[in-house]
């Protein structure tokens, strides 16, 4: 069986009820644990995980209501509703057990859930086909997890399980990478195409902060994006000239989330590349904590205060009878020859890296993260997607980030290239056929 290192990093304050139950799971989790090698993972790590498998069993989304649409409770073997029981099937039972993020690419000549150039959602520097790259062997690619199978997404199913609800995804491009990608496979499933509409406003005065959504109409659900590049607030102080100059304060949420989580049903979080760059990597005179300016902070130990931040927030303002929570883990670039601003490349590529024992460097700031997770008391479903990412050399615009007409008949020597992004339909297509995987599972 599949180890469960990943998949889900939970809160650690059972019930009575939930005690007893973890009995049955501790020998479960007492064999993956010693079965399954873990090289990239420290011993504390190692622990806390362990820690909090012990508890998926008994205290995994606890759900009362009695909603047909509400997204039940999951453990391996059942789903609880209202103190009732009820055997899920044997494929929902094989996810479950199943690190879905732990596995590989294989090949898959289906189509892509829509096509290349069909959809009016997608960002022209995320359009890869309308920028003219000339192949599409990238697209004739499908993850396969170790130990399981996972099911191809389906959009009228998936707009199904949406049904009067609210999707928000709150983070940087990354996120918006994935939010794109989802509109734009739900709406592959509709007749009337025209039955989608858009929203998009600014919720603030800053630039790096907006509010992005669609409708379904008929299914009476929005899928929206906000824009939270750090998921704290940027801000700003005066100087001892009197000029303005810009801090990123790490013990306060960014407001415009403040404003708009409150009638979400399943938020998705992710902040990770952003912090890679200059200003953010040197942390002189950026980082900010109450009315102090460090001038010095480590990124590390900032990013950690902006987690913890995030962390207290969630645990202290959202519902999780009501309000699901996912946290999408960093998604690999692969810049060769230099950074993203210097020289960096990525074109040419037109295979995934086919062997399973390439490692991109485990990042940082994914301990960071799973360490936050496992002590927080809401449950959250961490989507670790850096392995899967790892090997797609190959699904990045690179130089069709831009049209043709723009970066001239020699682009590789003269512009930057996108080794972060993905082009769409691509591979965060994958990410959402394993979120609407891990919804199907939750509603039994």
């Amino acid at each position: 069986m599949a180890d469960l290192k990943n998949l889900f990093l939970i809160t650690k304050h059972p019930s009575t009820t939930q005690i007893l139950l973890t009995s049955l799971f501790f020998s479960i989790s007492l064999f993956l644990l010693s079965s399954s090698p873990l090289p990239d993972f420290s011993h504390s790590l190692i622990v806390s995980s362990f820690t909090s498998r012990l508890l998926t069993a008994a205290n995994f989304f606890s759900s009362t209501v009695s909603d047909s649409n509400t997204f039940y409770s999951v453990s391996p073997t059942s789903i609880r509703v209202n103190n009732e029981s009820k055997k899920i099937d044997s494929a929902s039972q094989e996810l479950a057990s199943c690190d879905i993020f732990d596995g590989t690419w294989v090949s898959d000549e289906s189509e892509p859930l829509y096509l290349p150039g069909y959809c009016p959602y997608v960002e022209d520097k995320f359009n890869c086909f309308k920028n003219g790259r000339p192949d599409s062997s990238f697209l004739r690619h499908r993850w396969q997890p170790h130990g399981c199978s996972v099911p191809r997404f389906e959009g009228e199913k998936m707009l199904k399980i949406l049904r009067g609800k609210r999707l928000v995804f709150v983070g940087d491009s990354l996120n918006r990478n994935m939010w794109e990608s989802l509109v734009c496979s739900l709406r592959s499933a509709l007749e009337d195409k025209n039955r989608v509409s858009r929203v998009f406003g600014k919720q603030s005065s800053l630039p790096n902060e907006g509010f992005y959504g669609f409708r379904f109409k008929d299914f009476e659900c929005s899928i929206d994006f906000i824009k939270s590049p750090f998921l704290v607030q940027e801000s700003e102080v005066l100087d001892v000239y009197g000029k303005r100059k810009e801090t990123l304060r790490l013990d306060m949420i960014q407001e415009s989330i403040i404003k708009i989580y409150r009638n979400a049903d399943i938020v998705i979080f992710n902040t990770g590349h952003w912090w890679t760059h200059q200003k953010t990597n040197e942390g002189k005179d950026y980082f900010q904590e109450g009315d102090r300016v460090y001038e010095k902070l480590e990124v590390k130990e900032a990013y950690t205060k902006a987690l913890r931040t995030w962390a207290d927030w969630v645990d202290s303002s959202i519902n999780s009878t009501r309000t699901r929570v996912f946290f999408v883990g960093y998604s690999s670039s692969h810049f060769r020859k230099g950074a993203w601003n210097a020289g960096g490349q990525c074109d040419g590529e037109t295979r995934p890296i086919e062997n399973e024992t390439y490692t991109g460097g485990y990042p940082w700031m994914m301990r960071v993260v799973e360490s936050v997770i496992s002590d927080m008391k809401t449950p959250v479903f961490y989507m670790n997607i850096t392995k899967m990412t790892w090997y797609r050399t190959d699904g990045h615009p690179s130089v069709y980030r831009q049209p043709a007409e723009v970066r001239g008949s020699s682009p590789a020597s003269g512009m930057f290239q996108d080794c972060s992004h993905w082009c769409l339909p691509g591979v965060p297509d994958s990410w959402n056929q394993l979120l609407y995987a891990t919804l199907l599972v939750s509603r039994g």
